[in-house]
């Protein structure tokens, strides 16, 4: 077996095409017999063996089919920090997650859960929700690599704003033990208790958040009910005072931007093709909303750190009375999963993505779909470009708030896997001690060192010559 490669040998996952249902005790203690196999110490501590592929070569090869003149963009960003550099390296802990023990429970796996890929948004409802908000990697894969990926992030973050030893780890513990008690509450429900279940957002931060920084996010709540799409993009009126003129969105070079010249006109009979496919596979009762909106105008958009570089895109839709739409074609390549647990059961992976999504969240956007360009094959899946998002900010917590936020993340991840995976067997491989939760720490203080090893390597090639950086 190739360094990195996951055995595809021993699968478990919850109601498979014709077997037998378990009543969840029964369940429970299959998850306990297997720590005969996997024993939850050998979770603890990280080192990179001598057949560990180069960082930065993992990186350079995600790099293909990326856009090259915003590839500077993303490694400028990637250079800010350990944590930075954490998000934008999911194709590098994929390979390394590889490495580490797994019990064999399979999930739908986001991928990519560091903790700035958890925050706040509207439900259909005009609800705010806590949940997972990330799912450009998601794949069906161990349970263990997402809460591993969430325990790394923390210790990083921590590390990053300078946080002590103790503190970085005492909010690893926290994550991990509400992973685990909230697990085996899933357990015991059923599986429409698990599926109705949500965390509201504003009780979430009256916990965890206090004096200024409580008022500030609160503030954060305010703006988000009241502004539905963001203003950098907002629509101004093209020709002046002609109100008769068609909007178009406005630019925030080299953030946001039209396409130059014959490239736009190109590029704009595609769209057309794109948003009929996207059509397709919107649910029937909400193509007559969306046939409400006539699309006006696209302009691309530089997202995130590790997705800086793939094809993004703000589409423009307005009502006869210029009411606006925003929504967001983001590119969907192959998950940094795939080639360690196994292909997609999907052909288009915006397909993969909006299932994976829905499938993770207690409730999403309603404006999720997929589509595809016949000339290059690229996949994109579609959403609303913000519907009434927050987000925490890392950098000004304090390691109380780490910990609260990081239980959070813990918790929503729970549920997200308790939603598609076996939620007793892992309940009952986790156990009520806090064995695992302590071999994770010392996992996540390990590859906190990795990383900072790594984004050091990112520096010195950007020295060399070896990547080209542009600081935005």
């Amino acid at each position: 077996m190739k360094p990195g490669k996951e055995s595809n040998d021993k699968k478990i996952i919850w109601s498979a095409p014709g077997e037998k249902l378990r009543p969840w005790r029964e369940r429970l203690e299959i998850g306990r017999a297997l720590r005969d196999e996997v024993p939850r110490k050998s979770h603890a501590g990280w080192k990179a063996g001598s057949n560990r592929p180069d960082a930065i070569s993992l990186l350079v090869e995600s790099d293909q089919g990326r856009i090259p003149s915003l590839l500077p963009i993303r490694y400028g960003r990637m250079l800010e920090s350990p944590f930075a550099f954490l998000r934008g390296a999911a194709t590098v802990m994929a390979c390394d997650l590889t490495q580490t023990p797994k019990t064999g429970i399979r999930v739908q796996a986001g991928g990519d859960c560091h903790i700035m890929n958890f925050g706040a948004f509207a439900t259909p409802e005009r609800n705010l929700i806590f949940d997972v908000n990330d799912f450009d990697e998601t794949l069906e894969a161990p349970w263990e690599w997402d809460l591993k990926r969430l325990a790394a992030s923390v210790s990083v973050a921590g590390l990053t704003v300078g946080f002590k030893a103790k503190d970085r780890a005492a909010a690893v513990l926290r994550a991990s033990r509400s992973y685990r008690e909230h697990m085996l509450r899933y357990a015991g429900m059923s599986p429409l208790e698990v599926w109705y279940d949500r965390i509201e957002f504003e009780p979430l931060v009256n916990k965890i958040l206090t004096g200024a920084e409580r008022r500030y996010t609160e503030k954060q709540i305010a703006k988000a009910r009241q502004q539905h799409f963001p203003l950098h993009v907002a629509p101004e009126v093209a020709g002046g005072g002609d109100k008769a003129a068609k909007p178009q969105i406005v630019e925030n070079r080299p953030l946001v931007y039209h396409l130059a010249g014959e490239h736009r006109a190109a590029f704009a009979e595609k769209v057309v093709h794109l948003i009929k496919r996207y059509r397709e596979t919107l649910p029937a009762h909400l193509r007559v909303l969306f046939d409400r909106f006539e699309y006006c105008d696209i302009a691309m958009k530089v997202v995130g750190i590790g997705s800086v570089g793939t094809f993004c895109a703000v589409a423009l839709f307005v009502t006869a009375d210029k009411k606006p739409l925003f929504l967001q074609f983001k590119e969907a390549r192959r998950s940094v999963l795939e080639a360690y647990a196994g292909r997609s059961r999907y052909a288009n992976h915006g397909e993969r993505v909006v299932v994976g999504q829905r499938l993770m969240q207690a409730a999403s956007d309603m404006f999720l779909g997929w589509t595809e360009a016949q000339d290059d094959n690229r996949h994109f899946y579609v959403r609303q470009l913000r519907d009434m998002k927050v987000s925490m900010a890392i950098d000004t917590m304090n390691a109380d708030e780490l910990g609260y936020y990081a239980d959070a993340c813990a918790r929503a991840l729970s549920r997200a896997h308790a939603r598609s995976g076996d939620a007793a067997l892992i309940a009952g491989y986790l156990g009520s001690s806090e064995a695992f939760d302590e071999a994770l720490a010392t996992f996540a203080a390990d590859y906190a060192q990795q990383t900072q090893i790594d984004h050091e390597g990112l520096k010195k090639a950007a020295k060399a010559g070896r990547i080209n950086v542009e600081d935005v």
